[in-house]
């Protein structure tokens, strides 16, 4: 069960539904997850997998993107941070880049800019969907998405966007 010194109790009759229909959704798509056949470019579990039996933990998990052949991000592993409100799946969870990468949508503190993780959200969406969405806009941003200056390099220099994203890959994406 919850331990309450690690988060604050629901106190609301609301908030006592939106946490039990967010552990179950939870659970099922952690369920899921094991049953991957064939391999996927993403991977994602429980932050503190050891402490299964504490309902909590189901709401921090970490996820991995493997870089595409022939991209950029060839042989990174790209580490995420996911964070789900107890809203979920009605209200998106907190998704962040804890491997520096070079993106137009990707800020320095890994804060990721989508549609999806805000007014785009649909309950319909799984970590899963998630987690592949993500990785297929780290391959091909949508230019016109001008969301900082890597956004204006990516469409006036491509070839400059490309080197400095695999420069960024070989630094901090596959290190040990």
């Amino acid at each position: 069960m919850i331990n309450p010194t690690k988060t604050q109790l629901p106190v609301l009759s609301k908030d006592i539904r939106s946490y039990l229909s967010a552990t179950r959704r939870l659970k099922q798509e952690l369920g899921k997850n094991d049953t991957e056949d064939p391999p996927s470019p993403i991977s994602y579990s429980l932050q503190n997998p050891e402490e299964e039996d504490d309902d909590h933990n189901l709401f921090f998990w970490k996820g991995i993107i493997y870089g595409a052949i022939n991209t950029p991000f060839e042989g990174g592993i790209f580490h995420l941070s996911l964070k789900m409100p107890l809203e979920y799946p009605f209200e998106p969870p907190t998704v962040r880049f804890r491997t520096k990468v070079y993106h137009p949508y990707i800020d320095k503190n890994g804060v990721i800019d989508v549609d999806i993780l805000g007014e785009n959200w649909s309950p319909t969406l799984t970590i899963e969907k998630l987690m592949l969405s993500i990785c297929s806009f780290l391959l091909q941003p949508d230019p016109e998405h001008d969301v900082n200056k890597i956004a204006t390099l990516y469409r006036r220099n491509r070839r400059k966007y490309d080197q400095i994203a695999r420069e960024w890959t070989l630094k901090y994406a596959m290190s040990t």
